[in-house]
């Protein structure tokens, strides 16, 4: 897994349980993170991939993701993870987007998670790349103990709940992360059976 993120190998451990996939974070084969230089989801994705695949020799998993919120033009965006700053940490980030947002109405907190898996081999220019969105509201104030990142203010409008206080199997269920990853998989197995 292109990743050294403990939070998103977890959630992508879980996705991918009973698949006969075992997800390996790239840190512990001694991969560093790739520069996220792309300016879309895909670009990144693709970046982390083949970053992870060719240092490796092994296939390789990676996603981007981040949270566009409507009242900000999409931002955070692909700068989610550094929306505070290179070294911010998920509270910083949360509360510079809730200080944005502080004086933007209810009705106008509309957002989306954004996540763009890929799957690459080592030494291929081929990529199988699948989306998954999320949509939600940014409530004003964390709610939840669970998740990482903007999970706490993301509210999920099928359940009343934020992505905080989903349990992760109700997380997975729905989330932007478990819609691009379901669907990489079933691509796998077309391209691979």
């Amino acid at each position: 897994m292109a990743s050294s993120n403990a939070g998103k190998i977890r959630e992508i451990a879980r996705l991918l349980d009973g698949l006969g996939i075992e997800v390996v974070a790239q840190s512990a084969l001694g991969v560093t993170d790739a520069d996220e230089t792309g300016t879309t989801f895909a670009e990144n994705s693709l970046i982390k991939a083949r970053h992870a695949s060719d240092a490796t020799g092994l296939p390789a998993v990676a996603d981007d993701s981040g949270l566009a919120v409507d009242a900000l033009d999409g931002r955070p965006g692909v700068y989610s993870a550094r929306y505070a700053g290179i070294d911010a940490t998920d509270e910083q980030n949360v509360d510079k987007l809730l200080r944005e947002l502080a004086d933007v109405g209810d009705a106008a907190r509309g957002a989306a998670f954004h996540c763009v898996a890929s799957f690459t081999m080592p030494g291929s220019s081929q990529a199988v790349v699948a989306e998954g969105v999320w949509r939600g509201t940014i409530l004003r104030a964390r709610r939840g103990d669970g998740g990482f990142g903007y999970d706490p203010i993301f509210l999920d409008p099928a359940s009343g709940l934020s992505g905080a206080e989903l349990t992760p199997e109700q997380k997975n269920a729905r989330s932007h992360r478990g819609q691009a990853l379901r669907a990489l998989v079933a691509q796998l197995r077309r391209q691979f059976a």
